[in-house]
């Protein structure tokens, strides 16, 4: 019998003008799917596509003792709304710079030369996984199925952030 996987306590940020708890299909996802793999949702919001909200959004979840990992959807675009990876950048202490990496190479399979518009990407700030997705929920399915879940999962070898975080948070 597997052992049961640590729970991580989880900040759900989408970043939208338009979308609402009801109709924000990629947020609904991404909590279904962190609470199926045993996760906690201890923080849901929607945000504006403004950068100064963003970032006291995932500041928040970042200076919240009780969260592991925050994951924004939305707002990683190329249009002039789309300031995620901008609000997030003083934020980070250490880029993960192969999240960005593998889930545009996993995408390119999907959706082709497109994937070239993500700016999709990973961090750790202090002390906190932050991710920053797409607002597809194609994008959100591919990120949290082929790399978040798995890293989320202490299972996962040969290694995975579960495993890392008390190192993370003893060097601090």
């Amino acid at each position: 019998m597997d052992p049961v996987p640590t729970s991580l306590h989880v900040a759900v940020i989408t970043v939208s003008d338009t979308r609402t708890l009801e109709t924000d299909t990629s947020g609904g996802l991404l909590v279904d799917q962190l609470m199926e793999a045993g996760h906690i949702i201890v923080q849901r919001t929607i945000v504006k596509d403004e950068m100064k909200r963003i970032r006291e959004a995932i500041t928040v979840g970042v200076k919240e003792p009780r969260v592991d990992v925050v994951i924004t959807t939305g707002g990683t675009g190329i249009t002039q709304r789309d300031v995620t990876p901008e609000a997030l950048a003083p934020l980070i202490t250490k880029p993960i710079p192969g999240f960005g990496e593998l889930f545009r190479a996993l995408s390119y399979a999907e959706i082709g030369a497109a994937t070239i518009q993500s700016r999709a990407q990973a961090a750790l700030c202090g002390t906190t996984l932050v991710f920053i997705l797409p607002g597809s929920t194609g994008a959100v399915r591919l990120a949290l199925e082929k790399i978040i879940l798995p890293q989320l999962d202490e299972r996962t070898e040969p290694c995975n952030f579960v495993t890392l975080l008390p190192r993370v948070r003893s060097e601090e």
